[in-house]
């Protein structure tokens, strides 16, 4: 029996040690994490540098609050991830997971706009399909509607969504590429004007969407139209990287391949990979100068704000990302991955689309790859590839309702930065020998 509340509601098996990109099991399997947990551990696990940086600054001082103190981790964190102000951000405000980064992107947006005298702005907009977290502020925000559908009545009515951006999927039949952005483009501006310009803070969205619709990234353009829409109405624009960013899609932040620089950057899980929980935001200046020619600070803080050995973590994490060069190697193995998923899959009739950037990827799964048809939600098949791949000893992220919700399945692979050409040739074909089982088995 176990005391703790699973997930799922079955026990899992319980994972004792790592080392490198594997995960060793209570029973005795090696299991290689092919998608570091949920898009996490970055680096793999057992790296004794990180191990070290975390107990040595435990045994220094573990906590000291915010609101009297600052601490030497959190000050070099930001400073090793903004020495060079990348698109104009300036600061850094840490905290413990992407759902509180997405709400304190929420709440600064807000503040940032009383602070320069327009209080009437308090709405967000997001897109349909999107995921910004688990809390009620950031799951009001986003557009999962599987995780949303249990908690709408208590969800709060000052967000409101417009259609990704997801080409495979809602691309009309004989529509180009300029015609669906075009079409995309119209309808968020005609829902700044429903809802009223003057009352938006944020569009918010994700540069390559995570785990609710498994790595889509936008058409090229995408972005930069979506930025001159916020700026014709004063907007922020808010990206959230907790999934794809510091690294993860083959350059530090994803909107470096958008063209484009957010008001607002969400990051978390490849900023600490895992050894301690840690997100953040990072803040471009124009609205840090409104603050201190306001108010004087972000009238927001929480308890593990800034936490020392969170920080202490964080930081060894991204030395040793700059040090062993490891977003290049995030771009060769990505291409490395690429192909092998593409020579693997490319033809497989269960497959429709293979999709994502760097090292984060997904395959969708379909009935039928000419239809675009979807297996049955009750068939959940991307269950049934998660355990095939598991019975092989591949660890990958499965996701169901990628149309909707409801319909539509996917998985995700998301390696180690660490990982060789070797490691990706083997994920590949125990995906693929998992995949073929699944459907064998329907």
């Amino acid at each position: 029996m176990s005391r703790v509340l699973h997930r799922s509601g079955a026990i899992p098996p319980v994972a004792v040690s790592g080392d490198g990109i594997y995960l060793h099991t209570a029973d005795g399997r090696a299991v290689i994490d092919a998608s570091g947990g949920a898009a996490v551990a970055c680096l793999g696990h057992g790296n004794r540098r990180i191990a070290e940086a975390i107990g040595a600054q435990a045994a220094a001082m573990a906590y000291a609050h915010t609101g009297t103190f600052s601490n030497q981790p959190a000050e070099d964190l930001a400073e090793i991830i903004l020495h060079d102000e990348p698109g104009g951000l300036t600061r850094a405000w840490f905290c413990s997971s992407g759902s509180e980064g997405n709400e304190a992107a929420i709440k600064l947006a807000r503040q940032y706009f009383l602070e320069i005298g327009q209080p009437r702005r308090v709405r967000t907009i997001a897109r349909r399909q999107s995921y910004h977290g688990t809390t009620l502020g950031a799951l009001a925000a986003g557009g999962n509607m599987m995780r949303r559908a249990y908690y709408e009545p208590i969800l709060s009515p000052a967000h409101s969504l417009v259609s990704p951006c997801f080409p495979y999927r809602f691309k009309q039949d004989g529509e180009t590429d300029a015609q669906y952005l075009d079409r995309l483009i119209d309808e968020l501006d005609r829902e700044f004007q429903r809802v009223g310009p003057d009352t938006v803070t944020a569009f918010l969205a994700e540069p390559v969407v995570g785990a609710t619709t498994g790595c889509v990234a936008a058409l090229p353009g995408y972005f930069r139209r979506v930025r001159e829409v916020c700026d014709r109405y004063g907007a922020l624009l808010i990206l959230d990287e907790v999934m794809c960013g510091m690294g993860r899609t083959g350059t530090m932040h994803a909107w470096e391949q958008e063209g484009v620089t957010p008001d607002i950057q969400v990051i978390a899980k490849g900023l600490g990979s895992g050894y301690q929980p840690i997100g953040g935001i990072l803040i471009h200046d124009r609205i840090v100068k409104a603050l201190a020619n306001g108010s004087g600070g972000f009238l927001h803080g929480q308890t593990y704000q800034a936490h020392p050995v969170a920080c202490a973590a964080a930081l060894e994490v991204q030395r040793i990302i700059r040090e062993d060069g490891l977003v290049e190697n995030v771009a060769r193995m990505g291409e490395r991955l690429e192909t092998a998923l593409n020579d693997r899959f490319g033809n497989h009739r269960h497959v429709g689309d293979i999709r994502g950037r760097g090292l984060f990827w997904a395959l969708e799964f379909v009935t039928d790859r000419a239809t675009k048809s979807m297996f049955d939600p009750s068939v959940n098949f991307n269950q049934r590839v998660k355990a095939e791949a598991m019975a092989r000893g591949l660890a990958a992220y499965p996701m169901g309702g990628t149309l909707d919700g409801k319909n539509g399945d996917h998985i995700i692979l998301a390696p180690p930065y660490i990982v060789q050409a070797a490691d990706i040739d083997t994920i590949v074909e125990r995906l693929g020998d998992a995949v073929d089982a699944a459907v064998r088995g329907l």
